[in-house]
């Protein structure tokens, strides 16, 4: 693939983002089963993206909202049931496909455990862990205790919206974090308003962050204040040259669901992109490589 860049921009890579199935591929099966993981593995994604939470018996399984009637047949929290109770209901009950169907309630999926799914991947295959309960320190030490037991700890990464992970995390040596998201998004605010480049990282540690966001400007004044909705472009030439001028930072950007995206995270030099359709987004990958994109008119914003 060759991409002609402006001055100053980052290089595209001569290789196309990997591609990383976001809750195992949300939209091609019911998210973070082993049913998506097995579509995804079948679809050739080049990586997993994995929500955790803790049962009540304090075992890591793979289940993202907080109530357990988003998605399922059931109410609650998960972390009111035990991994036993888990198994009893249908996380596909409300997965709706293209066509309004849904397939899975006559067909039912079970909540898999963290060790379940790891040990459905093949080796090639890497894994971000993306960790949703509080507190932190239970659900870290528990899912530090299936990456030891599975020697899974070179394979898996670790983010997560709340920087306690952070802290949780770092009693074990081996575990390889994200940036907190709190710092990846203060740099990116900060360098899109011409504040500078600041506190940009040393190490070639992982950063994670949309490629649109909606964002909030909210000012202050005497007689109160003024907020103004912005639909963002966050990851841009300006943003990616800040965040690598220090070390060869590798960056994630979240929620890559459509080609022109794709292209775009490709001309910027973008190493991987998280998105809901594996089965869709590996089709793009496939038909753009060798091809030469019009990166010029992607990056100039």
């Amino acid at each position: 693939m060759a991409c002609a860049s402006e001055p100053n921009a980052p290089v595209a890579p001569t290789v196309l983002p990997q591609v990383i199935a976001h809750r195992a591929g949300a939209k091609d099966a019911p998210e973070n089963t082993l049913e998506a993981i097995r579509l995804s593995i079948a679809n050739h994604t080049d990586g997993m993206w994995l929500t955790v939470q803790l049962s009540r018996d304090g075992i890591p399984v793979l289940y993202r909202p907080a109530d357990l009637s988003a998605l399922t047949n059931a109410t609650g929290p998960v972390a009111n049931r035990t991994v036993a109770e888990l198994k009893q209901i249908n996380a596909g009950w409300n997965f709706k496909d293209e066509r309004g169907n849904y397939p899975y309630r006559n067909r039912p999926v079970a909540i898999p455990t963290l060790q379940e799914a790891l040990r459905a991947l093949p080796a090639h295959i890497s894994v971000i862990l993306d960790m949703k309960a509080l507190p932190a320190e239970p659900q870290a030490r528990a899912v530090a205790q299936v990456l030891t037991d599975e020697n899974m700890w070179s394979r898996v990464m670790i983010y997560s919206t709340d920087s306690s992970y952070q802290k949780a995390f770092a009693a074990y040596p081996q575990a390889r974090l994200f940036e907190a998201r709190e710092m990846t998004r203060d740099r990116l605010v900060k360098t899109l308003l011409n504040e500078g480049c600041e506190n940009t990282s040393s190490a070639p540690i992982w950063v994670g962050f949309e490629l649109h966001r909606k964002l909030t400007v909210t000012e202050k004044f005497t007689l109160g204040e003024g907020t103004s909705l912005v639909d963002g472009t966050v990851w841009t030439p300006k943003t990616i040259a800040c965040f690598r001028q220090q070390a060869p930072v590798k960056i994630l950007a979240i929620a890559i669901n459509n080609e022109l995206d794709y292209q775009s995270s490709a001309c910027l030099g973008i190493d991987a992109v998280l998105t809901d359709s594996p089965r869709k987004m590996m089709a793009i990958q496939a038909r753009l490589k060798g091809k030469s994109l019009q990166c010029e008119a992607l990056t100039n914003k």
